[in-house]
């Protein structure tokens, strides 16, 4: 790991103060909180393309794989859940433990978990550390969901992974009151994998929650928590506080806790949780942030406030200002990992930063797949991630005029994250993906006409329509009217239309 000395002079710099006092709403009964608790005040080839596979070449490994897809979502979904790790303990215990084959970080939040686990094994990567990352859900290839030196497993290694693993899981749903469900065995799967290849360190994406998530079998040397909002509140809980109370299960004894901007309530039961357990906490807007920020051709220009110092001038060619605080939060969960803050005062070296920021891809999170007329995808599908998305979008693209295609899940807040958008999209169209959660085309519709009113909807059931509807509504203004069209309400509609425009 290449490292500089900080500078010595122990002001703090005034960038940072004003950015404290313009973006951290304090408490003054979390004083008492911190008083307990230790906070970090400190006195690595990056992985290119965008990591998402096609389907195999060869029709062999092809069946073999949608064999394995097939006896995989034979099992419970990701949505139907029995709040318990004993299953997935079971399992690993008869594997051999090989979650505790190497360290790792452990990424939980509501919003920005994939693109802050990309962009941290990004910077791992760049001081040469194998990496193993597991995220969910996939945009478009199951075998995203599990990494390798930053780039997903072949689909080959993906079969053999499962089939390895396929007779302990027999043993286990055996012996337990209820099977193994997908998600648990892809858990099982990915951190056999990581063990087997060996990595250096996990970057780890819960499913949901926390405390009694399937990745919660770990214990992160490192605990991230994204920005909480409201999203799945029928198991997380219905606040902030609630939904922050089971998420704070992922932070271990002694570990150090990387904490973005939260409401003051969650930021409340993080803060406590970390004193109970003795974790050292970092904050987004105290010990790190982001100082500048100015849009630039193909994203944006940073100055980070890192642990051990400034990092000025990096390039992230990702959009939005919610990509810069996960800029930020993986940057300081990297320094953490090295020890900066606790173990010594220096920042990592700023061009291996900088290479690694450069190479940040998040497909399906502000992704543009075509030009004339400029379509974007984004992956948001609660109303925090629809207002970041919005903003986003707008900042970045300064559409004359933007039409939506909304497919979202029946399950979420579809109303607020209508509401979200209505102020930017000049029309929108409904539709729905392939996938049994998504909500029918008429109800949706029947809430975006109270939003947006009934001129400004339109109906289109079979996504590929829906896109081309939306098209010939942004090329109506012309070739260079400087119209747009962004696809958005679920990873399911992202990953499809994706495919659709050509990705793959």
């Amino acid at each position: 790991m290449s490292e500089r000395p900080q500078n010595d002079d122990p002001d703090p710099n005034e960038a940072f103060d004003e950015l404290v006092e313009a973006e951290t709403d304090r408490d003054p009964d979390l004083a008492v909180i911190e008083a307990g608790s230790r906070t970090l005040r400190a006195q690595a080839g990056p992985p290119q393309g965008d990591g998402i596979p096609a389907r195999p070449a060869d029709p062999e490994v092809d069946r073999a794989l949608r064999a394995v897809e097939d006896e995989l979502a034979g099992r419970w979904g990701e949505t139907k859940l029995d709040p318990s790790v004993q299953r997935i303990a079971a399992l690993l215990d008869i594997l051999g433990q090989p979650q505790r084959a190497y360290p790792s970080i452990h990424i939980t939040g509501t919003n920005g978990k994939t693109s802050t686990a990309r962009m941290i094994e990004s910077l791992l990567s760049a001081f040469d550390l194998r990496t193993g990352r597991y995220t969910s859900p996939h945009v478009q290839s199951i075998t995203e969901r599990i990494s390798l030196d930053a780039a997903p497993i072949s689909a080959e290694q993906f079969i053999e992974t499962y089939r390895d693993i396929a007779p302990y899981v027999e043993m286990t749903d055996a012996q337990q009151e209820y099977r193994l469900s997908f998600f648990e065995v892809l858990t099982a799967m990915a951190y056999a994998a990581f063990a087997d290849s060996p990595v250096d360190v996990a970057v780890v994406e819960v499913g949901m929650g926390g405390t009694w998530d399937a990745t919660n079998v770990i214990d992160g040397d490192v605990a991230v928590v994204t920005p909480i909002a409201l999203d799945h509140t029928d198991r997380l809980g219905e606040t902030p506080e609630q939904i922050a109370g089971e998420k704070s299960g992922i932070i271990k004894k002694d570990a150090t806790v990387v904490l973005a901007q939260q409401p003051v309530d969650a930021a409340s039961v993080m803060l406590k949780r970390a004193v109970e357990v003795d974790a050292t906490v970092a904050r987004e807007g105290m010990e790190f942030g982001v100082l500048s920020r100015e849009v630039a051709v193909g994203g944006q220009m940073l100055t980070l406030r890192g642990l051990g110092g400034e990092y000025p001038e990096i390039f992230l060619p990702l959009y939005g200002a919610h990509q810069a605080h996960n800029a930020a939060v993986a940057l300081a969960a990297v320094e953490a990992f090295f020890g900066v803050g606790s173990d010594h005062a220096r920042t990592l070296d700023i061009d291996t930063i900088r290479s690694a920021f450069a190479a940040v891809s998040s497909p399906g999170r502000m992704e543009v797949v075509r030009r004339s007329p400029t379509v974007v995808l984004d992956a948001a599908h609660n109303p925090a991630g629809a207002r970041a998305a919005a903003e986003a979008v707008t900042e970045a693209f300064g559409f004359s005029r933007l039409v939506g295609v909304v497919g979202a899940s029946a399950d979420k807040d579809v109303r607020g994250f209508l509401e979200a958008f209505e102020p930017i999209f000049a029309e929108i169209v409904v539709t729905r993906n392939s996938s049994h959660r998504a909500m029918d085309p008429d109800e949706l519709a029947a809430i975006a006409v109270e939003v947006f009113g009934a001129e400004r909807v339109q109906v289109e059931p079979r996504l590929d329509d829906a896109l081309e509807a939306a098209i010939t509504l942004a090329e109506e203004e012309g070739e260079f009217s400087g119209a747009g069209v962004l696809v958005t309400g679920s990873v399911i509609t992202v990953g499809e239309a994706r495919l659709l425009m050509g990705r793959s």
